[in-house]
């Protein structure tokens, strides 16, 4: 790992699964779908090509040296995205239930994919970012995920073994040792250009306890599983994606966008990030 360690504007990409695999899942779900996210966190577990320690190699995920040895193309289309810093969206704007980790304007977000729904306005002004990001199999969602000074997020975990997280620093204040992330007993501080992988079920918390921004491309994507587990993974992302946790999270976002868009209007678009 090669971090220091102590509106109408989307478009649905849903990840590729039986229909046999929907169909079983869904049968289960009438039964209760708490039970079935842990029969199958189980089988997850058991079944991952990948490991399932809080830090994960990057050795199955060949596309990750790709995202390092391009990260300053990222970072030149965040800059432009970063002029409208304080328009950007606060994640529990978005993500009603991130209030519980989050309630003021310090943890801003700019989406370009959300449970495979493809956010056309935001990746039309980030071109580049969305071709690397449209190469990698699997990607979920995407977003810059933009801390203000001084901002902490309480101890939680993910909802969902089936994905992994990743972060590639694209900004990343001084000191770094003020900056950083805990996944279960281990702690990773960012590293502009770098990357590493998490299971995010696992206990953690992140801080950025500096007086400048951080700035991490966040992505979840869909773990590798041997079969016939990777279909039934795929499935239940499926279905997640179709619940109304997703589906109102992208009515929400859909509204900040027009709202967006009639701000930038108002100010005759200055310094619209080109596309």
């Amino acid at each position: 790992m090669s971090q220091t360690t102590s509106s109408n504007s989307t478009t649905e990409h849903p990840p590729t699964a039986s229909r046999s695999a929907i169909k079983s899942i869904a049968r289960m779900a009438e039964a209760g779908f708490e039970n079935v996210f842990l029969f199958f966190e189980r089988q997850i577990a058991a079944h991952s090509i990948v490991g399932t320690t809080p830090i994960i190699s990057s050795d199955g995920f060949p596309w990750a040296s790709t995202m390092e040895d391009n990260w300053r193309q990222i970072r030149q289309e965040l800059d432009r995205i970063m002029v409208y810093q304080e328009a950007l969206p606060n994640f529990q704007d978005i993500s009603v239930e991130q209030s519980a980790l989050t309630q003021d304007d310090k943890w801003k977000t700019f989406f370009l994919f959300g449970y495979g729904i493809k956010v056309e306005a935001n990746c039309s002004r980030c071109p580049r970012t969305t071709e690397l990001l449209e190469a990698i199999p699997g990607v979920t969602t995407a977003f810059f995920s933009i801390f203000g000074p001084n901002k902490q997020i309480p101890p939680h975990r993910g909802p969902w073994k089936g994905v992994v997280r990743y972060h590639l620093a694209l900004k990343v204040p001084d000191p770094a040792s003020s900056c950083g992330i805990r996944v279960a007993d281990e702690t990773v501080h960012w590293s502009e250009g770098r990357g590493f992988f998490f299971d995010d079920t696992y206990d953690h918390e992140a801080w950025n306890n500096t007086s400048d921004t951080r700035v991490v491309l966040f992505l979840d994507v869909i773990r590798p599983l041997r079969f016939p587990y990777s279909e039934f993974n795929k499935a239940i992302i499926y279905l997640i994606a179709r619940t109304s946790y997703v589906r109102n999270a992208m009515k929400n976002h859909e509204a900040w966008e027009r709202r967006f868009e009639k701000w930038l209007s108002s100010r005759g678009n200055q310094n619209e990030p080109a596309s």
